[in-house]
C-alpha cells in the first residue's frame, strides 16, 4: 500500500509524468508497427450505463476498425474507480490494456483515499482525452420548485430534508453537489451509489430529490420525467440553451466540468501511446462519435497526451482544496 500523497507531492508527480511524456524518445516505432497483434482491452472503472462506459463503447468499435483487432470493453467498478485503475496500472505495459476513466482517477482520488494500492500519477500514463463531461442539476418532478433560484431557496428553508444521489464519494457529480452546498450555504443528505446509472434509477423512482447528472438522464428530462434546473459548467449547454448555469443564478465561478479519457500502464512504449492518441483523436472528430458524446451533454475533446496530463494538474488544484475543505473521503 502506498502512502497518501499531499497536494504538493501529487502535483509534482503529475508534472513529472507530463514531462516524461513530453520528452519520451520515439525509439519504439518498430514495436508500434507490429502492434497490435491480439485483442485490446479497455477497462472502464465504473459500472455499465454511466458516462465513462458509454464513451468507451462509442470509441471502441471504430477503434477496433482502425486497429484491425478486437477491442473489448470490460467494466470493473468499485472503490471510486480504484479497482479498475489498479488493474490497468499493474497490467503489462504492452498497449493491450487501457483504462477509460474520469480525470479524477489521477487528479482527485489521491486526495480521497489516505492509502492507495498504486500511484495514479506515476503508474498510469495519459493516452488521449475523450470528452468534456458536463453535469446537469436535475430534480424529481414533484419537488415544488421551477428554477434554480427557487431550488436553492427551498434547500435553505429545508436543511437536511432533501437527498441527492451520486456515482460515489468524490465523483464529479458529488463534488459538484458539495461545491453547490458550500457556495450556497445549504445542506442536503448525500446518498452514494456504485455508478451514475443506479443513482439515476432512484431519482426517476422518486427515492431521491435531486442529482447532478453526468448526462445519462437527458432523455428523461426531454420526456418530462425530470426537471432540469441548471448546468454546472461555465457556459450553457447547446442542447439546453434556455437552462442557465449555476454561475448565472448566483454561484459565481461555478465549474464542475471534468474530462474523461484513456490511460495506459506507465511504461507503455511511447510509439504505441502516440498511435493510440492519433487513432482516438481521429475517431473523436467523426460526426457519429461527436453526436453520441453530445447526446450525453458533453463535447468531444481531442487532446495530445501532454495536454491531457496538464488538465489533470489543473483539476487537482481546482478540486483538491474543495475535498479538504468539505472533509470528503473515499467510499
Amino acid at each position: 500500500m502506498k502512502p497518501f500523497l499531499n497536494k504538493k507531492t501529487l502535483l509534482r508527480h503529475i508534472a513529472q509524468a507530463f514531462i516524461a511524456t513530453s520528452f519520451a524518445v520515439i525509439s519504439t516505432a518498430g514495436m508500434a508497427q507490429s502492434w497490435p497483434s491480439k485483442p485490446v482491452k479497455i477497462v472502464v472503472n465504473f459500472p455499465p450505463g454511466g458516462a465513462a462506459d458509454q464513451i468507451a463503447r462509442a470509441v471502441a468499435q471504430p477503434l477496433q476498425d482502425a486497429l484491425g483487432q478486437p477491442v473489448v470493453v470490460e467494466n470493473r467498478g468499485g472503490a471510486g474507480g480504484n479497482i479498475g485503475g489498479e488493474a490497468v496500472a499493474k497490467a503489462p505495459a504492452d498497449g493491450y490494456t487501457l483504462l477509460m476513466s474520469s480525470g479524477g482517477m489521477v487528479s482527485i482520488n489521491p486526495f480521497l483515499y489516505p492509502r492507495m494500492p498504486f500511484d495514479p500519477a506515476k503508474d498510469l500514463t495519459p493516452v488521449a482525452a475523450a470528452a468534456r463531461v458536463l453535469v446537469f442539476l436535475e430534480v424529481k418532478p414533484s419537488l415544488p420548485v421551477n428554477n434554480a433560484k427557487e431550488f436553492l431557496a427551498y434547500l435553505k428553508a429545508n436543511p437536511g430534508q432533501l437527498s441527492f444521489g451520486t456515482p460515489g464519494n468524490g465523483s464529479s457529480p458529488h463534488l459538484a453537489a458539495e461545491m453547490m452546498k458550500a457556495q450556497a450555504n445549504v445542506f442536503a443528505v448525500h446518498v452514494p451509489y456504485r455508478g451514475a446509472a443506479p443513482a439515476m434509477q432512484d431519482l426517476l423512482a422518486g427515492q431521491l430529490d435531486f442529482m447532478f447528472d453526468p448526462g445519462i438522464g437527458l432523455n428523461q428530462v426531454r420526456a418530462g420525467k425530470l426537471k432540469m434546473l441548471a448546468v454546472g459548467s461555465p457556459k450553457r449547454s447547446p442542447l439546453f440553451p434556455d437552462v442557465p448555469t449555476l454561475d448565472e443564478v448566483g454561484l459565481k465561478g461555478f465549474d464542475a466540468d471534468t474530462v474523461f479519457g484513456f490511460y495506459a500502464p506507465a511504461a507503455t512504449p511511447p510509439a504505441i501511446v502516440t498511435r493510440l492518441n492519433q487513432e482516438i483523436n481521429r475517431i473523436l472528430a467523426t460526426a457519429s462519435v461527436k453526436d453520441r458524446i453530445q447526446g450525453l451533454g458533453g463535447e468531444a475533446l481531442p487532446l495530445t497526451p501532454q495536454e491531457f496530463a496538464a488538465k489533470a494538474v489543473e483539476d487537482a488544484k481546482r478540486f483538491g482544496g474543495l475535498i479538504k475543505e468539505r472533509k470528503i473521503v473515499g467510499d
